[in-house]
């Protein structure tokens, strides 16, 4: 999906062919640009599946609150919590910038690692999406024996999303992440 975005940047930046072509070095600089904001697309895309996420699941605890599985709607309620903070974490991410005077510099390979990276993240909001979509589903059908299973496991992919998001600074600025 990364290269299918950095092709579509790509192909709407002809008309600076030819200045790439006269200027030294601006081709290096525009596929560096090319390459942040083919990041900045797929975030924006992984930004708006989460949102989603995050409006089935104010659904599911209204659907609970309203049936007095207070206990369950509480956890789901924290769970909303968390998923605004990473929402609001992916919308102010860093695009690959370093300053003329940082001591870490981003490379190309760096800002490809970013896409790929971006990548994963979106395969995993994916299988949030779908997990949650089961969960409103059941609770929609008043089938609330797993509800604080999906609720578990949902807070847990959350976590696990968060973290993978913390290792993105690493991969932008290049550095080994263990």
């Amino acid at each position: 999906m990364s290269e299918k975005t950095l092709k579509k940047v790509e192909s709407e930046a002809r008309l600076l062919e030819k200045i790439m072509l006269v200027v030294p070095g601006f081709r290096g600089y525009k596929q560096k640009e090319m390459r942040r904001e083919a990041d900045k697309l797929v975030r924006d895309h992984f930004g708006r599946m989460l949102e989603k996420n995050r409006n089935d699941l104010q659904d599911i605890y209204k659907i609970l609150q309203t049936s007095k599985l207070e206990e369950v709607a509480e956890a789901i309620d924290q769970t909303v919590t968390k998923l605004d903070r990473i929402v609001a974490r992916i919308e102010h991410a860093s695009y690959g910038y370093s300053g003329f005077f940082d001591a870490v510099k981003i490379s190309e390979d760096d800002l490809d690692r970013m896409l790929q990276f971006d990548v994963k993240l979106l395969d995993d909001s994916k299988n949030i999406g779908d997990l949650v979509k089961s969960f409103k589903e059941e609770v929609e059908n008043r089938k609330f024996e797993n509800a604080l299973a999906h609720q578990n496991e949902l807070s847990k992919m959350l976590d696990q999303l968060d973290e993978t998001f913390d290792q993105r600074i690493d991969t932008i600025k290049g550095l080994e992440v263990q």
